[in-house]
């Protein structure tokens, strides 16, 4: 009786050290959170402008639970320069290019382990200006570099998304070719932020497309260009 008795409290001690280890885990799991500003899809004015070309904007975001260490990445979406800062805090302040287009997000470190924001993005306000171009289209699908499959149609279907801060985005440009993605193939005249559409394609081809979004005062950006291979 005795050798039972013991097994038995040996395995409740497994079990109740399995049972602590697992809730200390948990407790080390960094929380959901939020980014607060700048918005999302905003033109951000309240930088403090310190020169011609720049500007000086604090990023805030939520507490993440358990969080030790932030790690804050901003892409320029003009050129895709991306920057990557830590902040032990739940706010950063950071020096940018005004009258240009960024995407941030904030990453949450609990020692190994680590949650991501939500992409926001918004317009960096400079002087003089009064009306912002759209931001660049982002290509969704086909995704860079992909192969991909025509449909029944022996169509390519294309989809992408964009928005703009005035609201006032008037036009979608679609290029499309073998070279470099310089040939236009269609406009949309009708815009909405997400746009859907086949077009036919040959099987066992590399093509390359962007997408420019312009508003009515002409203002233009574009998606940069990408390659796919039909298959």
């Amino acid at each position: 009786m005795k050798k039972l008795f013991y097994t038995t409290f040996f395995f409740l001690l497994l079990a109740c050290s399995a049972e602590e280890q697992s809730e200390e885990t948990i407790d080390l799991l960094p929380g959901l959170f939020n980014l607060l500003y700048p918005e999302n899809g905003s033109a951000c004015l309240d930088g403090s402008i310190i020169n011609d070309t720049q500007s000086k904007i604090t990023f805030q975001w939520n507490a993440s639970q358990n969080a030790n260490e932030y790690e804050v990445e901003i892409i320029n979406l003009n050129d895709n320069y991306s920057q990557k800062m830590l902040s032990k805090d739940r706010s950063l302040e950071v020096v940018l290019k005004h009258g240009e287009p960024y995407a941030w997000t904030v990453t949450a470190f609990v020692d190994d382990a680590s949650i991501t924001s939500k992409e926001w993005k918004f317009y960096l306000a400079g002087n003089g200006i009064v009306n912002y171009a759209p931001f660049p289209p982002e290509l969704i699908s086909p995704r860079p570099s992909a192969r991909v499959n025509l449909n029944s149609n022996g169509q390519v279907v294309l989809n992408w998304t964009s928005s703009d801060v005035d609201g006032d985005l008037e036009t979608y440009e679609l290029y499309m070719d073998q070279n470099d993605g310089s040939t236009l193939i269609q406009t949309f005249t009708e815009v909405e932020n997400t746009i859907e559409i086949g077009i036919v394609a040959d099987p066992g081809i590399t093509y390359l497309w962007k997408v420019l979004a312009i508003d009515s005062d002409g203002n233009s950006s574009s998606s940069g260009v990408y390659y796919f291979v039909t298959q």
